[in-house]
Order: structure tokens, then C-alpha cells, then sequence
């Protein structure tokens, strides 16, 4: 069974999976990105509604972020003590990637959003195969909401999924500017799941695929700034 662990903003949450289902998830978000004391809490409460505990882990994940200093630091930490107290592999998953992949499938591109406070948002277009060559801004990098829009006022591809962290008035400004460019999901649509999380984590956990525990450290953007 693997742990995920998700703190990389606002919103936060963690999940347990066995490879065949999701046999426990949390999703919180929280006014401040501390998150301290939510996490571990939630944690033992997942162990504790599957009757599992931490011995019964073969592996780690946490989300590498873009994301809040802070935030990305709780989950990070205690992703590295869980690992390295019961000697198991752990896997960094980047923020926007679980953010995006759901919404993969479609064959569309995808643009995948994280609040990464005073009106910034940390970014990334995942486009679609065929779209290796084309010349649209992927990211990752942080821009205000304004700037990001101004990124694709002259794009003429197939509609983009925008999905992730968005305000109600994010929201309309994206379609007031982008109209027909952009097809917008909903706010409950686009929650970041740590189950995604936890099934990216999968795939590398079974292909043995894994991160150096002392190597590992998260990902912070600036502001117009690619990592």
C-alpha cells in the first residue's frame, strides 16, 4: 500500500492505495498553508477507518510542487520521516501534473493552474501528442492571471482544458478574455486529488522507479520565472 501526500497549497490532502482501489482519501483547504496540524492527524485517522497502519506502507509519495514554501515543505518533511523511519522508497509527483492528469484522456491540451497567492498562479500547458512541435507557452512558471491569458490571446489550436485553482472571477476573466480558446472546469471539477497523486505514484512504485530520499526537495517558481 502506498501513502500520498499532498500540502503543496491551500488545499491539501492525503490518500492511501493498494494499486486495485483508493482505500482511503482526505481533502481539506485551509485559510492558512501551514497545514501542521491537519496532517499527521489525518493520516492516523486514514490508518485507523481501513484498520492498516504504517507497517503495512511499501512506499511514499508527496507532491514536489509548484507551491507555497511552507506548504510544500509540511508534506514534504513528513513524507521523509515516514520513509526513512520505516525504510521505504518515496516518489515525487510535481503539483501540476496530478492537476492535469485527469483531465489527459480528453485529447485536448491542458492547462493546469495552482493559486500561488497575491493574484499569482503557478502554470503549466500539457499539450497533446501531437502538439510536440507547436510553439504554445508550456511552462511551469508563475504569472499573474492577466498574464497568462495574454500568453494565448493570439492561440488558434484546439480548445484547452483549464483546470486547477481559480476564483469565480479568475474564472470569467479566462473566458471574457479567451472566450471559445478555453473551456473552463468547475470549481469542484478541478480539485486537485490526492488519489490522483497516489495512482501517478503507482505506476513508478511498480516499475520501481524512485526519488533519492536525501536529493529530493521541492520545486518554488518567481514570479515570470521558469524553474
Amino acid at each position: 500500500m502506498l501513502l500520498a501526500l499532498d500540502s503543496a497549497t491551500r488545499q491539501a490532502g492525503i490518500c492511501l492505495f493498494d494499486g486495485e482501489s483508493v482505500r482511503a482519501e482526505a481533502l481539506w483547504s485551509s485559510s492558512r498553508v501551514y497545514h501542521t496540524e491537519w496532517l499527521t492527524p489525518a493520516i492516523a485517522e486514514a490508518f485507523a477507518r481501513i484498520n492498516a497502519s504504517a507497517a503495512d506502507l511499501t512506499a511514499v509519495a508527496v507532491t514536489t510542487g509548484p507551491g507555497s514554501f511552507t506548504g510544500l515543505r509540511v508534506a514534504m518533511s513528513v513524507a521523509k520521516g515516514i520513509a526513512a523511519a520505516r525504510g521505504l522508497p518515496i516518489i515525487g509527483i510535481p503539483s501540476l501534473t496530478a492537476t492535469a492528469e485527469p483531465w489527459r484522456a480528453l485529447g485536448l491540451p491542458v492547462v493546469a493552474m495552482l493559486s500561488a497567492g497575491r493574484g499569482r498562479h503557478a502554470w503549466q500547458c500539457f499539450p497533446t501528442p501531437d502538439m510536440a512541435e507547436t510553439t504554445l507557452p508550456l511552462g511551469p512558471t508563475i504569472e499573474t492571471i492577466q498574464g497568462i491569458a495574454a500568453q494565448f490571446v493570439d492561440y488558434q489550436g484546439p480548445t484547452m482544458q483549464v483546470v486547477g485553482e481559480l476564483t469565480v472571477a479568475e474564472r470569467r476573466y479566462l473566458v471574457d478574455t479567451l472566450g471559445v480558446r478555453i473551456h473552463v472546469a468547475s470549481v469542484a471539477q478541478a480539485v486537485r486529488r490526492p488519489a490522483v497523486v497516489a495512482e501517478l505514484a503507482w505506476q513508478r512504485h511498480r516499475a520501481e522507479e524512485y526519488d533519492d530520499l536525501d536529493q529530493l526537495e521541492p520545486l518554488y517558481l518567481r514570479l515570470n520565472a521558469s524553474p
